[in-house]
């Protein structure tokens, strides 16, 4: 392919994508992905998959801090395409209006629902029971631009926001394959978003991150899963963060005279705590100072978890 293509990409989400453009013999002229950034307890700098990937074939790396300030390097290499798959920044207009093909992008998500930086975790936080991908131009606004195809996907009951992504991922290169020589020949007919239908999926804050025992059983089932592996549910006890990585939920009418978070149950394997409508099974956790590991391993050594106290 002789037209020229710049990749712009940071999550694991866009690997499968910029790795289906190079399978396919695209002309890849520049990557641009985040700034390297400082990973773990030991701050290790970490570089994004996607630029690990561009290093082995040599192509030109490009990490503005602010794109929106600093674009002029990507001009520079004169795309005539450019394609961005969860890239992490908002594109700046002098990008957005260049390429004479357009800028499109691979989002996950069924659009107009789940405009944003976080669709595949709002949508299991929020029991979805569908999602999807969506190819589309590229607008100022965020994620408002023309939907050109679109793949719906089911979202299973053991999903969490790795397996989601994973899957989300690998259909989302596909759908792009089959899409882009339309988008090339002009053939496709793209059609705008529903404005009446938009709903957004912003970025997890820490408050959002936190367990609220208030819930029902299986809110606190899809809201832990809908941040595994990244961020974490958390929560807090005897003054100490815990975070809480995988556990199931059970209705449970009997115990109305608990406070919701309390420690109702402590077995083997488990440690059950009071919901609004049942018991909601901790199965994996991580207390602080100490790594992640099943609640059967924990419950092994020293545990400072005690019936009939409370979350906080």
């Amino acid at each position: 392919m002789k037209e020229r293509i710049v990749f712009m990409g940071t999550a694991s989400f866009s690997l499968e994508v910029f790795k289906m453009l190079i399978d396919e013999g695209y002309r890849i002229v520049g990557v641009v992905t985040q700034p390297d950034k400082r990973v773990g307890r030991k701050k290790t700098l970490t570089m994004s998959e996607v630029k690990e990937e561009a290093l082995k074939y040599d192509i030109p790396i490009i990490q503005p801090t602010k794109i929106r300030n600093d674009y002029q390097a990507v001009l520079d290499l004169r795309p005539d395409m450019i394609i961005t798959a969860a890239y992490g920044q908002i594109i700046p207009k002098a990008i957005l209006v260049y390429p004479r093909y357009g800028c499109i992008n691979v989002h996950a998500s069924l659009l107009p629902k789940y405009r944003g930086g976080a669709p595949v975790h709002r949508c299991i936080m929020n029991g979805d029971r569908l999602t999807g991908v969506t190819i589309m131009y590229m607008a100022e606004k965020m994620d408002a631009g023309n939907i050109i195809k679109r793949e719906m996907v089911p979202i299973y009951d053991n999903d969490n926001v790795g397996k989601l992504y994973d899957r989300l991922s690998v259909i989302g290169a596909s759908l792009l394959k089959k899409t882009l020589p339309s988008i090339f020949d002009k053939s496709n007919d793209s059609i705008p978003q529903d404005e009446s239908q938009v709903t957004y999926a912003y970025n997890l804050t820490r408050e959002d991150e936190k367990i609220d025992w208030n819930m029902t059983s299986k809110q606190v089932y899809n809201h832990v899963r809908g941040t595994n592996p990244w961020p974490g549910s958390y929560s807090t006890y005897n003054n100490k963060t815990v975070k809480i990585w995988d556990g199931h939920d059970q209705l449970d009418d009997s115990l109305l005279d608990y406070d919701n978070g309390t420690i109702v149950a402590i077995s083997k394997t488990a440690i059950g705590v009071k919901v609004s409508d049942g018991i909601y099974f901790i199965s994996e956790l991580q207390v602080e100072g100490k790594k992640k590991m099943l609640v059967r391993d924990y419950l092994n050594g020293h545990s400072m978890f005690e019936l009939y106290t409370k979350f906080e």
